[in-house]
């Protein structure tokens, strides 16, 4: 593949974005970067992103992502709740910190549960319903995503580290499926985590001290 094949997919996928992604693009953008300052806009804005690649996955067969999206969702309105969360002196009860041992133990085996589960379910769905799914790169964009989501509702460090790998692997994914604007999206994403992960990186080492 040439730079001017590339450019000219590029191009062409952007002439056939929709509004609609359009819309879920800059939510997105606008939710990471509230994630990184720990602005509780995180999940309002991302409530936004979320329910529209919801529809937008479905119609571009990408089962796993729209199982993301979902997730996101539910996760996003869980994370709202636990970010409010305040003590006796009306403090924030949760704050950026990283993961203990037992910690990392858990986002390996939450990971490798929904790789394989999303794996052989999106195998299954290829065959029968989603003949255009790429089970092992939407199972590992899920898988990952999963974990990251899980982990920012808990303010963990790591959750940055998953995130790179979801936007990583997105990249490509958005971009074989003719979704080109959001592919540009994802790599957006990726630089805003590697931000997102030197921040909370500073804020937790100032809690530990």
């Amino acid at each position: 593949m040439d730079l001017s094949y590339f450019f000219q997919q590029f191009w062409d996928g952007l002439q056939q974005t929709t509004w609609l992604e359009y819309l879920a693009v800059f939510a997105g953008i606008a939710s990471v970067w509230y994630s990184r300052k720990e602005h509780i806009l995180v999940y309002p804005v991302g409530l936004v992103n979320t329910i529209i690649y919801i529809y937008l996955s479905f119609k571009f067969h990408l089962p796993g992502e729209a199982s993301v999206n979902f997730y996101y969702t539910v996760m996003s309105i869980y994370g709202w709740y636990m970010w409010m969360k305040k003590d006796e002196k009306q403090a924030a009860v949760l704050h950026i910190t990283w993961s203990d041992k037992r910690m990392l133990l858990y986002q390996g085996l939450f990971f490798l549960f929904f790789y394989v589960t999303i794996y052989f379910s999106l195998v299954f769905l290829k065959e029968n319903f989603f003949e255009g799914a790429i089970p092992w790169a939407d199972a590992f964009a899920s898988a990952t995503a999963f974990t990251g989501m899980w982990l920012m509702t808990r303010k963990k460090v790591e959750s940055w580290y998953w995130w790179i790998a979801t936007n990583i692997t997105s990249i490509p994914l958005y971009f074989t499926k003719g979704l080109v604007f959001t592919s540009v999206y994802y790599i957006v994403l990726l630089f805003m985590a590697l931000w997102g992960l030197i921040e909370w990186k500073k804020r937790a080492n100032q809690m530990h001290a």
